[in-house]
């Protein structure tokens, strides 16, 4: 077992630090569990719920978990080196958590990522020195042209140099959560509560959460939150409808640190609604959330409401509303994209995008 593998299974949640630390990387984890109070009885919710507000994060999500993980381990086991390049498929959070932490222990740093993801995203990636290749949204994960394949190719054109540390794989993932989310809850609710409400993307999260939970629980009930279009509630198949803005949950593919045997109860999202809520959560609670904590709030709307007054349910909010600023929390985003009434007063980042490559395409068609 490396040092960082033994530094981080011995590691205990506490309080969160307020001393002076090594590094960033040092305030990742114990994040503060928030009462709901207001939007909970607007849904007509008798059980308490409690939110993990993963946003409070160095890098602003539930990702920073991970990132830090793997990079460390791979640091410590001499699967990398300084110098190396690492490239990291991601719909961006974790992008950013490996940035951060690539930045700290002096990696390089690749992100390759699908166009739809946040401009905000992007920038924060950026900022912190690493590069980005955006790829097609319609490319399946094993398509040529899809954010996997472009990493791998590029691992496999260098393989001595450049490495993908592969959040879909690599057991730092769910290890991450096992070790410290799911400890920190624990901690954080004295082991009392009923329900546990999780948005599933590559899986470690819940994987790794629900795991350690239901060693201490047995009677929890596991709540995962997959939007329409993505296929890993049913566990296969082909995605099926239009293609979903929620960012950060489901896939085209099940993740290898995914076990769906895990998960109790599996709710399919919408944009919508998921939107709607993550706008209550900030609007009510004062909560500065990302579009998937709308989804996880969907997730809790519909199967806390089998919970009765006296029981608890948690619910783990992955990130924030700095990635979203340009999107689901302006008004005239949700108006162009048919999922607020009423017309956009201006012109939206993907509006214009689209008004120019129209003009484009009518002045080549003029020219011939």
């Amino acid at each position: 077992m490396s040092a960082a593998q033994k530094e981080m299974k011995e590691f205990v949640p506490g309080v969160r630090e307020t001393g002076i630390t090594d590094s960033v990387l040092d305030l990742v984890g114990n994040t503060p569990m928030v009462r709901l109070n207001r939007l909970p009885e607007m849904l007509g919710l008798e059980c308490e719920v409690l939110a993990k507000c993963e946003f409070f994060n160095p890098g602003g999500s539930v990702k920073d978990r991970i990132a830090r993980r793997m990079v460390l381990d791979a640091g410590e086991t001499g699967r990398i080196k300084k110098g190396d390049t690492l490239v990291e498929p991601t719909s961006g959070n974790t992008g950013i958590g490996m940035a951060l932490a690539s930045a700290v222990a002096g990696y390089k740093m690749v992100v390759t990522m699908p166009m739809k993801m946040s401009k905000e995203k992007r920038s924060v990636i950026t900022a912190l020195g690493a590069d980005i290749i955006r790829t097609p949204n319609e490319a399946a994960y094993d398509d040529y042209e899809s954010h996997i394949s472009v990493a791998n190719r590029m691992r496999d054109a260098d393989p001595e140099n450049v490495h993908v540390l592969d959040q879909y794989v690599n057991t730092n993932n769910p290890d991450a959560h096992y070790y410290g989310t799911a400890e920190e809850i624990l901690r954080q609710t004295g082991g009392k509560f009923d329900m546990i409400v999780m948005g599933a993307g590559t899986g470690g999260t819940i994987t790794g959460t629900a795991k350690r939970l239901k060693e201490v629980l047995p009677n929890l009930i596991v709540v995962g939150v997959d939007p329409k279009g993505s296929i890993l509630a049913e566990g296969g198949g082909k995605c099926e409808g239009p293609m979903y803005q929620v960012e950060g949950i489901g896939y085209d593919f099940i993740p290898d640190v995914l076990d769906r045997s895990i998960v109790d109860v599996w709710v399919k999202s919408t944009d919508k609604p998921s939107f709607d809520l993550a706008r209550q959560l900030i609007a009510k609670e004062g909560l500065l959330v990302g579009g998937s904590a709308g989804s996880a709030m969907y997730g809790v709307a519909q199967e806390a409401k089998k919970l009765k007054k006296g029981q608890r349910c948690v619910v783990v909010f992955s990130d924030g509303i700095r990635n979203y600023l340009t999107k689901f929390v302006d008004d005239d985003w949700m108006k162009e994209h048919d999922l607020m009434e009423g017309e956009p007063k201006d012109l939206t980042l993907d509006a214009a995008k689209k008004r120019i490559a129209d003009l484009e395409a009518e002045v080549a068609a003029l020219k011939k």
